[in-house]
């Protein structure tokens, strides 16, 4: 199986001309030339500490031990198909002279789950800025973009929008790609997964200047199929591309199912995943990076993606 290859890069008037070679270059890195994101989501050591590194899943299904170590992550960074690997800069920072041909984004800000709603509406201010994450380019890792997380609702979201968008203009002058995730979240926010709601996160993340938008998947209550509903959502964000937040672990084929059907259906371009792959073993997890690739950048079936994921096929780039 192979990939399929885009011909044009639309690169946007805020990065200077000198760059324009440099964005166009990312880009395809991180999409293999399609357009499309396989985004593989390490930020979780904060996000989550470690309750997804360690102890059983919903249905009794044991984590990996290997889970527990973060150089875990690494490992099926290089030895997966992924568009990069997404993390905070201290774990790129120490690990990455070891893994130094995966492609990263650095995450700019996180937060721990510790303090909930009813304490606080969400605040994630940046630990790190985009000049920072240049440092490492600098030191010659591959650092292809920057993440930022902004949580729509919060009434913290204005400090929050208006670091994501220096962080977007600021990647894009590097010659950088940016990508946001945007969760409507806080006091105010009575339903996170509304469809309408999601489609204000992805216009708002057009607004902010992202390349590619990450957000839930809707919940829609009126009886429409959440990939129907999900296209308001890839409409509002015009030309910045909308990928999918991959949630908890599920079974393997219904996720392979419900990225398809995004892709093809609601029209987005791809996932951010983390937990459906990192809490699996090496060789599993790489099979499963594969397998979103296989339906992401090779636009295959379902049944050709398990195919991979079984070990009976093969995908590359």
């Amino acid at each position: 199986m192979t990939t399929q290859t885009l011909t044009k890069v639309d690169v946007p008037a805020d990065v200077p001309s000198a760059n324009v070679g440099l964005y166009e270059k990312n880009f395809q890195t991180m999409t293999k030339g399609t357009g499309r994101l396989m985004l593989f989501a390490g930020d979780q050591k904060v996000e989550h500490l470690n309750d997804d590194f360690v102890g059983a899943l919903s249905d009794g299904t044991a984590i990996v031990d290997d889970d527990a170590d973060p150089e875990h992550l690494f490992r099926i960074a290089k030895e997966g198909v992924i568009g990069c690997y997404a993390t905070q800069l201290g774990l790129i920072a120490r690990y990455a002279r070891d893994y130094d041909t995966v492609p990263y984004l650095v995450k700019l800000n996180s937060k721990s789950h510790l303090i909930k709603v009813g304490q606080q509406d969400p605040r994630s201010r940046a630990w790190v800025s985009v000049e920072d994450a240049l440092t490492l380019r600098d030191n010659g890792v591959n650092v292809v973009g920057i993440g930022y997380t902004v949580y729509l609702g919060s009434e913290f979201e204005s400090e929050q929008m208006a670091e994501a968008a220096q962080a977007c203009f600021k990647a894009h002058r590097a010659g950088m790609l940016a990508v946001l995730w945007i969760y409507p979240r806080g006091t105010a926010v009575a339903k996170e997964q509304d469809p309408h709601l999601i489609a204000g996160a992805t216009g708002l993340g057009a607004t902010l200047g992202a390349d590619f938008v990450k957000v839930n998947y809707p919940k829609p209550e009126d009886g429409t199929a959440p990939a129907v509903a999900f296209q308001e959502a890839v409409k509002a964000a015009g030309r910045t591309r909308v990928i999918t937040a991959g949630g908890g672990s599920t079974d393997v084929r219904k996720f392979l199912q419900t990225l398809h059907d995004q892709i093809n259906i609601s029209g987005a371009y791809g996932s951010a995943t983390g937990r459906n792959i990192h809490q699996k073993n090496l060789r599993e997890a790489v099979l499963m990076t594969n397998a979103i690739s296989a339906i992401t950048y090779g636009g295959h079936t379902v049944d050709e993606a398990m195919a991979v994921y079984e070990g009976k096929d093969q995908f590359s780039i």
